[in-house]
């Protein structure tokens, strides 16, 4: 994980109730997109065109790719369409926590939106994967969002 991290108490982190939900982002490659078919958990998609807006009324984790180029250039990193998502304050406070993935090619900045979004919205930042995962992510990701809801409903 990236050193400049905040790193959150488990005290203070607030743990979402009811079901599990991720709202992610997804480019037109659908690598992340892939990553959460296996993920198996209810989810909500940002929109690709920005004209469109997706605003959520429940906890979520956001789960994001990374758009970097390596070498410490960070700008850009966080794709337009979640910054926009973001904006949106009913969106930004539901949010509980941040996983990104990213190509490990770019290095230094690999996943860097995850610490990015993390610091910003003050959530912790969860995990992170490279392109579209393998089941050991999958299966690692399930986990900590299992771990992190405090009450589940029946599904």
């Amino acid at each position: 994980m990236h050193e400049d991290v905040i790193k959150i108490s488990k005290k203070y982190i607030k743990k979402p109730k009811g079901k599990v939900f991720v709202v992610y982002f997804s480019s037109i490659s659908n690598n992340t997109h892939r990553f959460m078919e296996k993920l198996d958990v209810n989810y909500s998609r940002i929109p690709y065109d920005l004209e469109n807006e997706l605003i959520v009324d429940k906890e979520y984790v956001l789960i994001t790719p990374t758009y970097a180029g390596g070498g410490g250039d960070k700008k850009g990193s966080v794709p337009a369409q979640v910054v926009k998502f973001l904006n949106n304050e009913v969106n930004r406070n539901l949010c509980r926590g941040v996983i990104a993935s990213g190509n490990t090619n770019f290095g230094d900045t690999f996943a860097i939106a995850g610490p990015i979004i993390s610091k910003k919205l003050k959530v912790p930042f969860l995990y992170q994967f490279e392109l579209l995962g393998t089941r050991h992510d999958v299966d690692t990701v399930r986990k900590i969002l299992d771990d992190l809801w405090e009450e589940k409903e029946n599904e």
